[in-house]
C-alpha cells in the first residue's frame, strides 16, 4: 500500500523498546501471568517459576529483531489504518436512528444503527439538564466508566459514546427479546418452567462472576435489568447502581430497588458482593414462583414493611419447586451474609457447583455454544407499546455553561476498542476491507470494482489514501 510511517507516528501506539522499560515490562508480565496461574497451580510454584522464566524470554527475543521486522512489513501499516479509523469523531451522524424501545433514567432509549457497518445498538440518552438538575454527574460518568471496563458475554457491552446539543449517548448492545419481568407477568400464567429459569440463573451467575472479577458490585438485581438477545441469551443491563471496590476494602450504601435489596443493605452495614448473590435467589425464586419472595405481584405495601419481611420472615415455597430449586433459593436467601451461598471462599465457582446445576456445562455456556430453552420470535415486540411509555417532562430552571464541559468531555470519549473491533469482524467488513496482496498492494479483486461512487472505507483502505497520521 506504500503507506510510511516515522518513529514519531508510531511512538503513538508503542511502548519504548529500551532495555530499562524491556526489563519492567517484563517482569510485570511476569507478575500478571503469575497471578492467573496461581489458583491452578498454587502447589506446583517450580513449574510457575519455570513457565515465568520462559515467558521473559520469549518477550525479550519477540521485542527486538522480530517486532523490528513487524514495524517494517505491511502488516503494522493495516493496523495503523485500522487504529486510525477507530479513532475517528463519532456523532449523531454516526448513527441512523429508529423507534423508541424504552425509557431510562435520565431520557429514551432508541433502536439506532451504523450508518458504515449496519450493525444494530441500543441509544441510550441521558439528557443533559436531566443530569444536572438531579446532580446525577457522578452516577452517569460511573456507569459509563464500569460497562468500559466489563468486557463479558453476560453483560450489555458499551460501544460507543458521544454528545448531541441536549444529551450524552450511549450506544450498547441492542438486546431484541425483552426483559424478564415481561416474560415472566405478560406470555401466559407468571413464571417460568424450572430448565428455563435454571439456564437464566446460570448465566446470570456467569455474569456475576465476571462483574465481580473487576472487583464490580452490581446491587440492582431484578428482572426488569435482565434483557434477553435475538437468540434467547441473557444480559445485566443498567449499571448505574454498580460500583468498583477495590481490593482489600469494602462498601456501604442503601441502594437498590425495594424487594430487592439484601438485609445488610437495609441495615447499612459494610459487603462486597454479597448483596448480588442474595438478588440472585429473589430472581431465582421470581422465575419459578411467578412472584417475588417478599412480595405479591401488584401487592399495595408500604416500602418500611417490605424492608421488615426481608429482615425477618422467612421465604415460603409452594409446590412448583423441586427440592434442588428450595435448596439454592434458601442458601442465597441467608439472612446473614456469611451464610449465604457465594459470600465465601470461592465466589461464583461454589455457587456452580450447586447440584441444581448439574445439567449445565459451565464451559460450553461461557463459550455460546448452549441452546437457550426460549427463542424470541423476531416478528413479535417484547415490550410495552410505544404510546405506553412516559413521556419526559420539559426540565426548567437549569442552564448549561462551559462549567459542565470538564464533564462531558470525561464522558465523551468515542468507540469502546473491543466491541468495536469486533463490529468489524461480526459485520464482514475486516475481512472484506483487509484483504491485500503479499507485496502490500491492494488485491485485484479490489481494483476491479465497479465504477460507482466508492465508500468510505474502500476510499480509507485503497490507493487512494494518503499519510493521514500527523
Amino acid at each position: 500500500m506504500g503507506l510510511k510511517t516515522t518513529k514519531t507516528q508510531r511512538s503513538k501506539y508503542l511502548v519504548p523498546m529500551h532495555s530499562s522499560s524491556l526489563t519492567f515490562t517484563s517482569v510485570l508480565a511476569g507478575i500478571v501471568f503469575y497471578n492467573r496461574l496461581w489458583e491452578t497451580f498454587r502447589f506446583k510454584p517450580l513449574y510457575i517459576i519455570l513457565v515465568i522464566f520462559c515467558l521473559q524470554i520469549v518477550h525479550e527475543y519477540l521485542s527486538k529483531r522480530p517486532f523490528e521486522a513487524y514495524q517494517e512489513s505491511v502488516y503494522f501499516s493495516r493496523f495503523l489504518q485500522w487504529k486510525w479509523l477507530e479513532r475517528q469523531p463519532v456523532t449523531k451522524h454516526t448513527f441512523r436512528h429508529y423507534r423508541v424501545l424504552g425509557k431510562g433514567g435520565f431520557g429514551e432509549v432508541c433502536a439506532c444503527q451504523v450508518r458504515a457497518t449496519g450493525k444494530m445498538y441500543a441509544c441510550k440518552k441521558l439528557e443533559k439538564k436531566r443530569i444536572k438538575k438531579r446532580k446525577g454527574e457522578s452516577m452517569a460518568l460511573n456507569e459509563k466508566r464500569i460497562l468500559e471496563k466489563v468486557n463479558s458475554r453476560f453483560v450489555v457491552s458499551l460501544s460507543y459514546t458521544y454528545e448531541t446539543k441536549d444529551a450524552l449517548c450511549l450506544v450498547l448492545t441492542i438486546m431484541n427479546g425483552g426483559d424478564l419481568k415481561f416474560h415472566i407477568y405478560n406470555m401466559g400464567n407468571p413464571g417460568f418452567d424450572e430448565e428455563r429459569a435454571i439456564f437464566y440463573a446460570a448465566e446470570l451467575c456467569c455474569g456475576l462472576e465476571d462483574l465481580q472479577r473487576e472487583r464490580i458490585v452490581y446491587r440492582d438485581l431484578k428482572p426488569e435489568n435482565i434483557l434477553l438477545d435475538d437468540c434467547g441469551h441473557i444480559r445485566i443491563s443498567d449499571l448505574g447502581l454498580a460500583v468498583q471496590i477495590p481490593e482489600g476494602e469494602t462498601v456501604r450504601g442503601r441502594v437498590g430497588t425495594v424487594g430487592y435489596m439484601a438485609p445488610e443493605v437495609l441495615k447499612n452495614e459494610k459487603y462486597t458482593f454479597s448483596p448480588d448473590w442474595w438478588g440472585l435467589g429473589c430472581l431465582i425464586y421470581e422465575m419459578i414462583e411467578g412472584q417475588s419472595p417478599f412480595r405479591k405481584h401488584k401487592e399495595r405495601v408500604k416500602r418500611d414493611e417490605i424492608d421488615r419481611r426481608v429482615k425477618e420472615d422467612q421465604e415460603t415455597y409452594s409446590d412448583k419447586f423441586s427440592e434442588e430449586a428450595k435448596s439454592i433459593c434458601r442458601m442465597l436467601l441467608a439472612k446473614n451474609p456469611g451464610e449465604r451461598l457465594g459470600c465465601t471462599e470461592g465466589g461464583a465457582a461454589v455457587v456452580k457447583q450447586h447440584p441444581i446445576f448439574k445439567n449445565i456445562n459451565f464451559k460450553r455456556l461461557e463459550a455460546n455454544m448452549l441452546e437457550p430453552p426460549f427463542l424470541p420470535d423476531p416478528r413479535a415486540v417484547y415490550c410495552k407499546d410505544v404510546l405506553d411509555i412516559e413521556q419526559f417532562s420539559t426540565v426548567k430552571g437549569v442552564n448549561l455553561d462551559t462549567t459542565d464541559d470538564d464533564f462531558y468531555s470525561k464522558f465523551v470519549t468515542g468507540c469502546v476498542s473491543i466491541p468495536w473491533q469486533n463490529e468489524m469482524i461480526e459485520t464482514g467488513c475486516f475481512e472484506d476491507i483487509n484483504a491485500y496482496e503479499t507485496d502490500g498492494t491492494v488485491s485485484p479483486d479490489r481494483e476491479k470494482s465497479p465504477k460507482p461512487k466508492r465508500g468510505f472505507f474502500h476510499r480509507l483502505f485503497s490507493g487512494e489514501v494518503r499519510t493521514f497520521l500527523s
